[in-house]
């Protein structure tokens, strides 16, 4: 609640807090049922917005849960709900109509394309992906103008390193899903980039460290688009979104107060950017500031791999250390200069440590001497990384409030003397809402000296401590009245007090539209739990491979469909894909498709051979149907499918790929439900789960384009000697995968009694072949499925299987599941 304060009194329009379940920051001070509806009164008595995030993916037992907890945000006024999945969405839809819903970042909305299909399912704003530039951006004024859909980006805070809603990493370590809120932030911890060569597999072999990479290769520096907020405001965006949750009340107040500024300069046209905020937005935490994607940076001007923390502004070097007085002289720098009560770091290569200085320092000449808890090595650097004079300031600002609502009042006096105010309340970005207070009494005849009008209007003017002013004030006074200092004060607590509960009132839905909602809501939930009885689903055997010659193998060893990837796509490659397949082609697309791959594709899509295409991007399916109307579409992992109700939203499909983070009993709860007519469903049984899917690519980061492309194998490796996969693509984007294969060989009679039919081997990125092996192995495996005796075949089958695997084998979430 002091960081949502912070963020109103500091001049924010808006708020994003979450709810303890079905939030993306699981691990924020989220708020609980009392406190969420606390909240959203407190921000709309002071007018300001209130987006509550259901931004996780959920799970088939959970749609009542989540059901229940919509109608929830809807009863208590919040302005808008963030979803990811599509599922959820469509739930909110059928429940909750009225309510505005938004498209979070996790829905990798990257293209034009994809904003057309949120505002097709009833959308108001899209939360684009961070790694649009500010060119993309610009290029869908057309279709924002069309839709009357809105546009919201990330101005300062943490940067993800992967596309968010595309990030495994955390889950396939240790479970802790990001899609689920749980992340781990794995991105923040140290890896060494490895280059090698492959062997027939397509395993890293012979790997070596990389010089240059850093330490940190996946940690990102902070985003901070102050010093171009004007080119930002300039861009058709409505809302400009600064990341506070998970931060302190003070950060949030700093950030905040800065952005309202500077955002208000640039509305006057007056905006210059101010080296004194940019200090105190590197006070309030900062891992470096990069203007990121948006801006067109790449690479190192986005990584920041020497450290993952805060980096504080250093402010000077050591020159002497003292061993005796554990005394350090320090060089300044320039004006900054460390006070008592700052928090103050020292780094030099052999280390680093922190401590907060008790009293103000002894200065001379630039120079300063401090005393330390610790040896100080000549040369190494102090930083200032918390500031007791800023977070003074903060703290003040957060104490005296945002006076932002403003009310004008017309005050009369009945024919007994009783003053009787109405008054219109209005606030920022909100309608008017208009209140009448009567005092409890009248005023008394004056039997010596009156009061007069301006008496009166100077104690109702008072508005001190409050988030009010007064605007225009109007006295009908008939004279010739008296009342004591407190009567009027009461007064004017009355007017504020009914002012706030007529705001809150207002961002309430009616008491009808609520009970009508709490039908639709019994209705809705009434059914999202039945399971429908299915004819079993054919078995099919699918192969992704990346290569004509992988096609060739894959269908040679029994493959009933391939999923060709390949990594650079002409028609040339397309053709001699389909001249070796013998089986349905799909062509699958990239994972993140923006303007260019788009544009590029299109035209593809007339290539004889293709029987169909495989998205995994919101919006791309659109794309293939309006230019190929016929063309059979397969829904990629990219798509996040984790409950039935998504399968359902996607009706356009023929085969959907559920997501590699359930588990066997989520899969069996999710087939359970669906209804004949809903699209075959098909689960990821074998290969390298990606784990990532990122803008950056490591390889030219470290040593420069075109390394990626090299031809070379690369990998990562965590301080525990796993070894990550790492492949890039054309678009100089990598892809991580896990240390450890996926192997689903020994669960295929629980995933075909289940109702799954269809199973698929990933085989990109690892050569004809592992594609050829590893699907004669699948083959007999499904074969044997469901015959007797078929555990011991399978398991003979999962003991080849490992002796072709990458990092060995693991089943551990279709077996647990994800937090």
């Amino acid at each position: 609640m002091e960081a949502l304060a912070a963020a109103v009194a500091a001049g924010a329009d808006a708020v994003y807090l979450g709810g303890t379940r079905f939030s993306a920051r699981r691990d924020a001070a989220n708020f609980d049922a009392a406190a969420l509806r606390d909240a959203v009164d407190y921000a709309h008595a002071r007018g300001v917005a209130v987006h509550a995030t259901v931004n996780t993916l959920i799970h088939d037992a959970e749609l009542r849960a989540v059901g229940e907890y919509l109608l929830f945000l809807y009863e208590i006024g919040v302005d808008a709900v963030l979803f990811q999945d599509t599922g959820v969405l469509s739930l909110a839809r059928r429940i909750v109509p009225a309510l505005p819903v938004h498209a979070s970042t996790q829905m990798t909305i990257v293209s034009v394309e994809g904003v057309r299909r949120a505002a097709a399912q009833g959308m108001s704003r899209v939360v684009l992906a961070r790694e649009l530039g500010l060119r993309e951006i610009e290029e869908m004024r057309p279709a924002l103008a069309e839709t009357g859909i809105e546009l919201e980006v990330f101005l300062h805070g943490a940067l993800c390193y992967a596309y968010s809603g595309q990030c495994l990493l955390s889950s396939v370590i240790g479970g802790r899903s990001g899609n689920r809120g749980a992340c781990a932030q794995p991105c923040r911890k140290p890896y060494a980039l490895l280059r090698g060569a492959a062997d027939r597999y397509g395993r890293p072999t012979d790997l070596r460290p990389v010089e240059g990479a850093g330490p940190y290769p996946l940690s990102t520096q902070d985003i901070c688009l102050y010093p171009i907020l004007d080119r930002v405001a300039a861009a058709p965006v409505a809302a400009l979104k600064i990341e506070g949750r998970m931060k302190s009340p003070v950060y949030v107040a700093v950030v905040t107060a800065i952005y309202r500024r500077a955002l208000d300069a640039v509305a006057a046209g007056r905006f210059v950017p101010s080296a004194e905020d940019e200090l105190d937005l590197a006070l309030a935490f900062n891992r470096g500031f990069t203007a990121g994607y948006l801006a067109g940076v790449r690479h190192r001007g986005v990584i920041g791999p020497d450290r993952p923390d805060n980096r504080g502004v250093a402010i000077g070097t050591v020159t002497a250390f003292s061993h005796g007085r554990m005394e350090a002289t320090v060089a300044l720098a320039g004006p900054l200069a460390p006070a008592n009560g700052d928090g103050l770091a020292v780094t030099s290569p052999d280390g680093s440590f922190g401590f907060v200085l008790r009293g103000d320092p002894r200065a001379c000449g630039g120079l300063v001497r401090l005393r330390v808890p610790e040896a100080a090595a000549v040369g190494a650097v102090v930083s200032i990384t918390r500031s007791a004079a800023l977070e003074e300031r903060a703290r003040a600002t957060i104490r005296m409030g945002r006076q932002a609502v403003r009310i004008d009042a017309e005050v009369c006096w009945d024919r007994d003397g009783t003053p009787v105010v109405d008054a219109v309340c209005t606030p920022p970005r909100r309608p008017p809402v208009q209140v009448r207070v009567r005092a409890p009494g009248p005023m008394a005849a004056a039997r010596t000296r009156p009061l007069d009008a301006a008496e009166i209007g100077d104690h109702l003017k008072k508005t001190g401590g409050t988030q009010f002013f007064i605007g225009d004030l109007v006295l009908h006074y008939p004279g010739g009245l008296f009342a004591p200092p407190s009567y009027l004060n009461a007064l004017r607590r009355s007017l504020f007090d009914a002012a706030e509960t007529g705001l809150r009132a207002a961002a309430r839905p009616s008491p009808e539209a609520v009970a009508a909602a709490r039908r639709r809501c019994e209705d809705v939930l009434a059914g999202v739990a039945a399971e429908h009885a299915r004819a079993p689903p054919a078995r099919t055997l699918a192969v992704y491979t990346d290569t004509p010659e992988g096609v060739g193998a894959a269908c040679a060893a029994g493959a009933d469909r391939v999923y060709f990837e390949p990594v650079e796509c002409t028609e040339t490659v397309l053709s001699q894909a389909a001249d070796a397949a013998c089986v349905p082609l799909i062509w699958v697309w990239p994972g993140i498709v923006r303007r260019a791959v788009l544009d590029a594709a299109l035209p593809l899509l007339d290539t004889a051979g293709i029987a169909g295409v495989m998205v995994g991007g919101h919006g791309c399916a659109g794309a293939v149907r309006a230019r190929s109307p016929s063309m059979p579409l397969f829904g990629g992992a990219g798509l996040n499918i984790w409950n039935h109700l998504a399968v359902l939203n996607h009706p356009e499909f023929a085969v959907l790929t559920l997501s590699p983070e359930l588990s066997g009993e989520d899969i069996r709860a999710l087939v359970a439900r669906l209804p004949s007519c809903a699209p075959a469903i098909e689960v990821l049984v074998q290969g390298t789960t990606e784990a990532m899917v990122t803008e950056d690519c490591p390889p030219a980061t470290a040593v420069g384009c075109p390394a990626g492309c090299s031809g070379d194998a690369w990998a990562l490796r965590d301080d525990r000697r796993r070894v990550f996969p790492l492949r890039t693509d054309r678009a100089c984007r990598a892809h991580i995968g896990n240390a450890v294969e996926t192997c689903l060989v020994d669960h295929l009679p629980a995933l075909l009694a289940a109702g799954v039919g269809g199973v698929a081997v990933d085989a990109r990125g690892r050569g004809p072949v592992y594609a050829g092996e590893m699907t004669a192995l699948y083959r007999k495996a499904l074969d044997a499925a469901g015959r007797s005796g078929d555990r011991a075949i399978l398991s003979r089958l999962k003991e080849e299987i490992k002796k072709r695997s990458l990092g060995g084998i693991t089943a551990s979430s279709y077996l647990r599941g994800t937090d």
